[in-house]
């Protein structure tokens, strides 16, 4: 059974730095593609970054230089390293996996067949 669970949300002020995780389980997490996405309320869920089975890595163009995703094959966990964060990072921050194709960086929702429920981030002013 395919399992992926976040953790590491929490309420930091503007500025700081907050860690997520993402623990995969029940699949061959070494040939997927991970990618996290964040839904703010009211607002499309949208991609933030992407890291390919191959260890190439893209994102999106508002956490580039802020936001470094990363990935451990040998736990099965993914994380993202969330520096000088915003009011406007906050949201319910997201881990997605697909099967490894091409294009291998695609953040767009729909080429992302698993899911996890979830770890809320906030940052206040």
């Amino acid at each position: 059974q395919v399992q992926l669970v976040e953790s590491g949300g929490g309420s930091v002020q503007a500025g700081g730095s907050l860690r997520l995780s993402c623990a995969a389980a029940g699949f061959t997490y070494s040939s997927y593609c991970m990618a996290w996405f964040r839904q703010a309320p009211g607002k499309e869920r949208e991609g933030v970054a992407v890291i390919a089975n191959d260890g190439s890595t893209a994102y999106a163009d508002s956490v580039k230089g802020r936001f470094t995703i990363s990935r451990d094959n040998a736990k099965n966990t993914l994380y993202l390293e969330m520096n000088s964060l915003a009011p406007g990072d906050t949201a319910m921050y997201y881990c997605a996996a697909r099967i490894a194709s091409y294009p291998l960086l695609a953040l767009l929702r729909n080429r992302y067949s698993r899911w996890g429920q979830g770890t809320q981030v906030t940052v206040s002013s």
